[in-house]
Formats: structure tokens, sequence, C-alpha cells
């Protein structure tokens, strides 16, 4: 990993890289190149020190019943998870979990700290950016070709396979400062999106709004990645890019359009 002047963004393997330095999953092999790079580099060495005091705080907030819960979830849900079992549970592609550890930084890093109030969709963000830790829901028996067996309160996820070809492929749920958070992730031939519906709602990321079949979506962009949001029966729904540019904002906004029918 050749040295690059300090004034070069950072590239998505880099900052996995360098994650996986702080957390202590890094191959061995790799870890004096790795470190070579982060001390060349002073942008890397910066971001580098910022990781290793998220990882730090997180290990003692694990530690001591004494931290407030509030605090131990904002740690934990902007930490990127180690995703090595559920790469072998899934079947992932093999460089998804240091994307998502990339992405996941990325959303860190992009993030306001301490913000105070209500939680918000940039945290539910960060959150859907650690990645899947459980299997994709089923299709629902009641209309399989158009909803997933998984929902938060009316809100059924959508059944793309057949209509948008994206397939569901992994899940999480989360509890969001008292609010039940749930993630699922699609793909479409490599590209992943991920697809959160949170209980409430949630303050909004500043953004641009469009009416997309009578709903207002708001539009916006986090750590370099495409995001839609709108609300539904009383939720929160959030479509985050997971890759890039390779999905963009009128993508999210056909997949956020396509309606779901009710339950019965």
């Amino acid at each position: 990993m050749a040295p690059s002047a300090d004034h070069m963004k950072p590239t998505s393997a880099e900052l996995a890289d360098l994650s996986a330095l702080a957390d202590g999953t890094l191959d061995p092999a790799r870890r004096p190149e790795v470190e070579a790079r982060i001390a060349a580099s002073t942008e890397l060495s910066a971001l580098y020190e910022r990781e290793r005091r998220v990882v730090s705080a997180l290990h003692q907030a694990r530690a001591t019943d004494r931290a407030p819960a509030a605090l131990r979830d904002r740690i934990e849900a902007s930490r990127p998870k180690r995703a090595t079992a559920a790469r072998r549970r899934f079947a992932y592609a093999g460089g998804l979990a240091g994307a998502l550890a990339a992405i996941a930084l990325a959303l860190v890093l992009a993030l306001p700290g301490g913000t105070p109030g209500a939680p918000s969709v940039s945290d539910a963000a960060a959150l859907a950016a650690r990645g899947p830790t459980q299997p994709a829901p089923a299709a629902d028996t009641a209309n399989s070709s158009a909803r997933l067996k998984q929902s938060v309160g009316e809100v059924y996820f959508p059944n793309w396979a057949n209509t948008l070809g994206w397939n569901a492929v992994g899940a999480r749920t989360d509890n969001l400062n008292g609010h039940r958070a749930v993630t699922v992730y699609y793909d479409w031939k490599g590209k992943w999106v991920a697809y959160t519906i949170v209980d409430g709602v949630l303050s909004q990321p500043a953004g641009q709004d469009a009416l997309v079949n009578n709903t207002t979506m708001r539009t916006f962009t986090l750590g370099g990645h495409s995001g839609i949001t709108w609300r539904q029966s009383g939720d929160t729904c959030i479509l985050l890019a997971l890759s890039g540019s390779e999905v963009n904002s009128g993508r999210l906004e056909k997949l956020a359009g396509a309606e779901v029918p009710p339950a019965r």
C-alpha cells in the first residue's frame, strides 16, 4: 500500500483497513503494511485515533453497568459490527464486510457528536450500515409476490425480487433510543441497499423533498452515500445505498415508490 499525499481522500479500502486495525479484526500479516500507511498520512492517523477512541469507549461501556444505557446504545450504533460470522452464515460476497465497515465509519465521522433530542434518520442509517445479523425474511404467504413476512406496525417490507430484481439477503433488528428499528438488506447484481423501518417519527436530515406516489420523500447524502426517507402510518422509512454512487437517489426513489400492499 504505497503512501499517498495527505490531501487525497481516503479510499473505502483504506477506511476498512483502518477500522479493522482499530478493532483487532485485521489479518495480522497485513498489520505492518497498514500501520505504515497510517503513519505516512496525517489524515489517516487522525481518523485512526478517533476510531480507537470509539473502540475504547465501546469496551468501557460493555464492562460497566454504570454507563448509561443511552450512551451504550449510541456507541454501539456508531461502531461497524464485525461481520465474519454473518458472512459465513449468509454467504456474502468477499468484499462486503470491508465495504460495510468503511461505510459505517464514514457515517460515524459524518454524524454530529452529542446531538440532543430525539433519534434521527442519520442515527438509524448508521445502524443499518453495520450490516446484517439475521437471515432475510421470507415472502409473505398472503401476498408473496409483493411483500415480505416482516413488518413494523402496519408497514411491511416489499418483495422486489420478481418486480424489480432486488433480492432480500439479510436483516437486523435494533433498539434506537427506545424505538424498534428493523432493517432488511437487498442485493441487485452486487449492489446493496438497506431498507430500515423505525417505529415512530425521527428527526429529518437536511435534503431535498420530492413527491413520489403522493408521498413526500426527502433525499439526502450521508458519508458520501445517497439516502431517502419518508413517513408512513406514523413510522419512519429509510432507504440507504450501500454501493456509493452506483445507486443514486433516482434509483432509490423508484424503489421507495413501489407500493407494498397492507396487511389484510
